[in-house]
């Protein structure tokens, strides 16, 4: 490997621990071995080093927020899938409900029926006004 990339290493991993003393060491190796003029090499080198790997860990983090995305998604359609089967239930205990209540009130409707004929008293046919004095008289005779 040769010196100036080796340098360039250091520099950039002096940089993402912020070892201020050993970055200062490389710079003055890299002024003292190349010159103060190439100096914006290892700088330049430094920076891009840090774009990347601020892109890097963008793209990291894009990449966490699809996955929790994805994980909050399949959430909801569980939780949606609970919602509708409760739904489904309380539709099928209400069916039933109904259907008993109906078979309830319609055995009420018959029992009811069958009360009102057993206590349903025969109707005795009443005679005309005119022949009422005849249909008493025949009662009592008979009697």
């Amino acid at each position: 490997m040769l010196l100036k990339n080796r340098l360039i290493e250091v520099f950039k991993q002096a940089s993402l621990e912020n070892n201020f003393l050993l970055k200062e060491n490389v710079l003055i190796k890299w002024v003292h071995r190349f010159g103060i003029d190439s100096l914006n090499d290892l700088l330049i080198h430094s920076s891009l080093q840090k774009e990347n790997k601020r892109e890097e860990e963008n793209q990291e983090q894009i990449s966490l927020i699809d996955q929790m995305h994805e994980e909050n998604q399949e959430q909801i359609k569980l939780e949606l899938s609970k919602t509708f089967e409760n739904i489904e239930k309380t539709k099928s205990k209400s069916n039933g409900l109904e259907t008993a209540s109906g078979n309830l009130i319609s055995s009420k409707n018959q029992n009811s029926h069958k009360m009102n004929l057993f206590t349903e008293t025969p109707k005795l046919p009443l005679p005309d006004i005119k022949n009422l004095r005849k249909w008493i008289n025949n009662n009592k005779k008979a009697s």
